[in-house]
């Protein structure tokens, strides 16, 4: 199994929807951070978020397989995805990356 980089592309906060929808007080997400980095073989890497996980762990799992191509459809080269947390008030967007090698 080949491990997958996960990248902190870009943290947003849909103030419009969280005024309308969120929880009084309610901010950006603070449980990651733009450029933090995590390596994964597979399964949850320590830190990580479990909410994140749950939206990207099946990516992250084929793409440690060595899955070819099916990205491609969206994103410029196989052995990439960008995805996000499935918080849609605040989004976080992640790059994943197999590792070669």
């Amino acid at each position: 199994m080949r491990e997958v980089k996960i990248t902190v592309l870009k943290t947003g906060f849909n103030r419009d929807l969280a005024e309308k929808y969120g929880a009084p007080g309610l901010g950006p997400c603070t449980a990651h951070r733009v450029g933090e980095e995590f390596v994964s073989t597979g399964g949850k890497p320590e830190g990580f978020r479990e909410e994140a996980w749950t939206a990207i762990g099946k990516y992250v799992f084929a793409l440690a397989m060595g899955a070819p191509g099916f990205w491609t459809t969206w994103v410029n080269r196989d052995g990439l995805a960008i995805n996000t947390c499935n918080d849609g008030l605040r989004p976080v967007v992640l790059k994943l990356e197999r590792i070669e090698g």
